[in-house]
């Protein structure tokens, strides 16, 4: 069970980093919605910043937890047009 904890949290991890890497925000500058895809950017990257922190502490569960709460902003941000994403691929479901 902790090989399969740790195998996903690795996973989940990269996969977070990678989103985060392939998300640009969509909205024009100076524009609500543009505000708006910055501050999912920005929880985005602090759960990452979160989750390694707490895999640094071997606390596998919330490292897990933290990625996966920041992958779903980056989703839920795409979903609404917040991020220009891949459409094909692992990274995002839209």
């Amino acid at each position: 069970m902790a090989a399969d904890l740790e195998e996903k949290t690795d996973r989940y991890e990269g996969l977070l980093a990678e989103a985060l890497d392939a998300a640009s925000v969509a909205p024009p500058d100076g524009t609500p919605m543009h505000d708006a895809a910055l501050e999912c950017e920005e929880m985005a990257a602090s759960y990452l910043e979160d989750g390694r922190h707490f895999r640094d502490d071997d606390d596998l569960v919330n490292a897990l937890a933290s990625f996966s709460y920041g992958h779903a902003w980056l989703d839920a941000g795409a979903r609404i047009g917040l991020f220009d994403v891949p459409t094909e691929g692992h990274l995002f479901t839209v």
